[in-house]
């Protein structure tokens, strides 16, 4: 059995730095790969990354929850609790029923 997934892919036009187009170039000449396949797989790296930033820097500020923060990143809670400590980011500061939240929203998102 096989399983076809269809993506729309839209078209972006943008301006970029010469030193910029230079890299592409030379992943475009590394990885073999056409220069919009390259520059679709950078965007996507791009993307992941700013959502992991943003759900760290979210959750040190405590904008969001811990089960929260790893909805936004993509990741699950495990792969976003590696995330935080490799990052030594500082997010317990609860009271004791702000901590009991947090581990029920966790738990509620774990069991989904």
């Amino acid at each position: 059995m096989y399983t076809v997934i269809l993506v729309t892919l839209k078209p972006l036009a943008v301006r970029v730095p010469a030193e910029v187009e230079k890299e592409i170039r030379e992943i475009v000449k590394e990885e073999k790969l056409d220069k919009a396949t390259v520059v679709r797989n950078l965007l996507e790296i791009g993307i992941a990354e700013w959502r992991k930033q943003t759900a760290l820097d979210f959750l040190q500020k405590r904008k969001v929850t811990f089960a929260k923060a790893a909805e936004m990143a993509k990741l699950s809670l495990w792969e976003f609790a590696d995330l935080v400590k490799q990052h030594n980011v500082e997010w317990v500061g609860l009271a004791p029923e702000e901590v009991e939240k947090e581990f029920g929203e966790a738990s509620a998102a774990k069991c989904k």
